[in-house]
């Protein structure tokens, strides 16, 4: 089945402008994409790592990109395809309080 990466985006002041039972709702679909083998986590401080021509790893805290909202999380999904990805991560919280989630198609190497 495919998988895919998801990154949702949010903050706390749209989180807690939304309807409690809202988000209720949504952590109980965590909960259960969860218990349906998804990986789910909240984001933490980033790390930069480079090895510019493996000669040496440089690293720098902080996140390489920026966005209008913060990183809340990730999940690794597995749907059997990307209108279902769509679906299954519509109703989690970053999507439903004032966020976005991302859903990123992982491809074989």
């Amino acid at each position: 089945m495919p998988k895919f990466m998801t990154i949702g985006y949010g903050d706390e002041a749209g989180y807690r402008q939304t309807a409690q039972d809202v988000r209720d709702a949504a952590h109980a679909h965590d909960a259960e994409l969860k218990q349906n083998g998804a990986v789910i986590g909240i984001a933490g401080k980033p790390v930069q790592v480079r090895n510019p021509a493996a000669q040496g790893v440089e690293t720098r805290r902080g996140a390489f990109m920026s966005a209008s909202l913060p990183l809340a999380g990730f999940a690794l999904i597995e749907a059997a395809d990307l209108a279902e990805a769509i679906r299954l991560v519509s109703l989690t919280p970053c999507a439903v309080a004032k966020g976005v989630v991302e859903v990123w198609p992982l491809e074989e190497a």
